[in-house]
């Protein structure tokens, strides 16, 4: 018998198993795609925990596949569940999930790149960046293959306001491969700090929440993998464009064993280089003879403001790309030896 006054809990009707459901539509992993299933439900309802509260929430799925994540996200009573997946051989099966959760699921067959997840969620959801986060979150057992790219594109949303996160401060709970995990939450001095760490701590509250192990996966895959939650926040660590970050961050991150003046050097075009490379590093307050990986967020602000006020002083320098720079090089020198003629078997001798 129900509590008075209580909304009795949602639950899913007796439904095939997430096992039965991939022999029914003989569902097999693509080593291309990188797929990987979590069948255990235990696992999926505590990678779901890891979200918070979901009660009355919206949620998107991001590659549900034969849905055990589905499951423990319904589970939890979400409002609404957009789900959206790349593979039309995991349709049929999440169509009985939505048939079993009248009202509930939205299911979009489609490539979470390109959709546009700016018209994703209701308006009336939307919550000013300085509020609590939204009513809205993120969750996804993302394939290898594409869970960095799409990491720093969801980042660069984040530091533009939009996307999924034109509705305010959106979280993100995800899976990465341990690794990765190890590089989104590295500290200053870690042997994981990395590019990514700069750019996703530097926007977001990022946790490494557990670690899910290998064998828990079907197909096992060779490395383990961490559950890891991003909220953004307020204001930025490092208040600059996406893109001149991430020049900076790339930059610095170059030579990663040597000292980080070897990256910083990179920003600059060849003519004028050590004297620019000196003057950013003085202004910057930053020795020149430390490793990428031994910086603070507050060192690489401080390059970044003020490589930003050499950019204003001349506005060509953000546009120069030290790669093309060492490609054209590259090219010039191969076309020079190869227009020289051949020498003679005498003038080799002497």
């Amino acid at each position: 018998m129900a509590v008075p006054g209580k909304v009795a809990a949602f639950r899913l009707p007796p439904l095939p198993t997430v096992g039965e459901i991939i022999k029914l539509f003989r569902l097999k992993a693509l080593k291309q795609l990188s797929q990987n299933f979590l069948l255990d439900l235990r696992l999926t309802d505590k990678l779901v925990r890891q979200a918070g509260e979901l009660k009355n929430a919206h949620v998107c799925e991001v590659g549900p596949g034969p849905g055990g994540i589905t499951r423990s996200i319904l589970s939890a009573g979400v409002e609404q569940l957009l789900l959206i997946e790349k593979d039309a051989r995991f349709i049929p099966g999440l169509k009985i999930l939505s048939e079993a959760a009248p009202g509930k699921v939205h299911i979009v067959h489609g490539d979470i790149l390109t959709y546009n997840m700016e018209k994703a969620f209701p308006k009336h959801l939307k919550k000013n960046w300085e509020d609590e986060p939204p009513d809205i979150h993120i969750i996804g057992n993302l394939p290898f293959s594409v869970s960095t790219p799409l990491i720093v594109r969801w980042l660069e949303n984040v530091s533009k306001k939009d996307g999924p996160f034109i509705y305010g401060r959106t979280q993100m709970t995800l899976t990465f491969q341990k690794e990765v995990a190890e590089r989104l939450t590295a500290n200053p001095g870690g042997k994981q700090r990395s590019r990514l760490s700069i750019m996703s701590q530097h926007l977001c509250t990022v946790e490494n929440c557990f670690v899910i192990p290998g064998q828990a996966f079907v197909p096992k895959p060779e490395v383990d993998v961490a559950v890891v939650r991003f909220t953004p926040l307020v204001q930025p660590k490092i208040q600059q464009p996406f893109k001149l970050v991430e020049k900076v961050v790339r930059s610095v991150f170059q030579f990663r064993r040597k000292y980080c003046f070897r990256g910083i050097e990179t920003l600059f075009p060849e003519s004028g280089r050590l004297k620019r490379t000196e003057q950013l590093m003085m202004t910057a307050n930053v020795d020149p003879t430390l490793r990428p990986f031994q910086l603070s967020m507050s060192q690489f602000r401080n390059l970044c403001n003020t490589y930003r006020k050499m950019c204003d002083e001349d506005p060509s320098l953000f546009a120069y790309n030290y790669r093309e720079e060492l490609r054209l090089k590259k090219t010039t020198g191969l076309l020079i030896s190869t227009s020289q003629p051949e020498q003679t078997e005498e003038e080799n001798q002497l």
